[in-house]
């Protein structure tokens, strides 16, 4: 069990829970269980209470589809076109997600979500890095002395990645979202993509990993960007393909207590969750059991 959840309880019983969306409907990935697990980790919180708003199907009512993202404090992203770049949300949605963020509001891209939307500038300024070919924007590689390279587009290669691995999270850059942490924890089963791109402005990495099963390379993980006045969290943490129920890169604890942690932050500028006293070390990895989480 997640050994924060009684004391999360207590702090959230104090405060006024942040009100959450989550945006779905399409992905090359598993979006509903993606969506419902997501929902589940930051409610058992007790510091959120969370929405779903899914993109329609039908593309008439798709191109009606407008939430109003200002009723909540943190936005996740859960969409992804990239088998389908056809597929998107109306110019309206868009518009309306760059004045939520510009504005103050908090943006979490969930894994796949920064595949999305090549099409959309200002998303891309948004995300600062994600799934782009080797033109579209600039790749971060972090060298043996932790600093950061910064590759210009059409040298090296567009983003991939290699197998999923137990990969290693090293802390890059000090935040409010890993403070407590171990400098450097186990994740389970998780994807380290490569040459990650984008514009990369205004952007923080928080942590890398070692790419073993691929390029024998060390790549960022986690980045924060501002936008405007507002604040974005990005990263490859949090696959869940088709197929899969409740596997072990969810059920790691070290990512469901960043989940939290994450979206707290993007809400508030505020971390108060704590660190549970089982939380991934270098060594070991920590797992929640399989039964913990049902699909509703």
């Amino acid at each position: 069990m997640l050994s924060a959840c009684i004391s999360l309880s207590v702090l959230a019983q104090k405060s006024k829970p942040i009100r959450v969306l989550i945006v779905d409907g399409f992905s090359n990935h598993d979006w509903k269980q993606t969506t419902a697990v997501t929902k589940w980790i930051l409610e058992e919180s007790g510091r959120f209470l969370v929405e779903v708003s899914t993109v329609p199907a039908d593309s008439l009512e798709r191109s009606a589809w407008n939430p109003d993202f200002t009723k909540y404090a943190l936005i996740i992203q859960n969409t992804n076109n990239i088998q389908n770049p056809n597929l998107r949300w109306p110019r309206q949605a868009e518009q309306q997600l760059e004045k939520y963020v510009k504005n103050g509001g908090g943006l979490y891209i969930l894994h796949s979500a920064n595949n999305a939307f090549p099409h959309w500038k200002e998303y891309d300024k948004m995300i600062g890095l994600g799934w782009r070919r080797a033109s579209e924007g600039y790749a971060l590689e972090i060298d043996s002395l932790k600093k950061i390279t910064r590759i210009a587009p059409n040298e090296g290669k567009g983003t991939g990645h290699g197998d999923r691995f137990n990969a290693l999270i090293q802390v890059l850059t000090p935040h409010p979202i890993n403070k407590g942490y171990p400098n450097q924890w186990q994740t389970a089963n998780t994807e380290v993509y490569y040459f990650p791109r984008g514009p990369a402005e205004k952007i923080s990495v928080l942590s890398c990993a070692f790419d073993s099963t691929s390029t024998n390379r060390t790549w960022p993980v986690e980045w924060v960007v501002q936008y405007g006045n507002g604040r974005v969290y990005n990263s490859s943490l949090g696959h869940l393909w088709k197929g899969e129920i409740y596997p072990p890169a969810y059920r790691c604890i070290g990512y469901q207590t960043t989940v939290i942690r994450a979206a707290e932050w993007l809400a508030t500028g505020k971390v108060t969750i704590p660190v549970p006293a089982n939380f991934p070390t270098a060594h070991t990895r920590s797992l929640r059991p399989e039964d913990s989480f049902k699909m509703p």
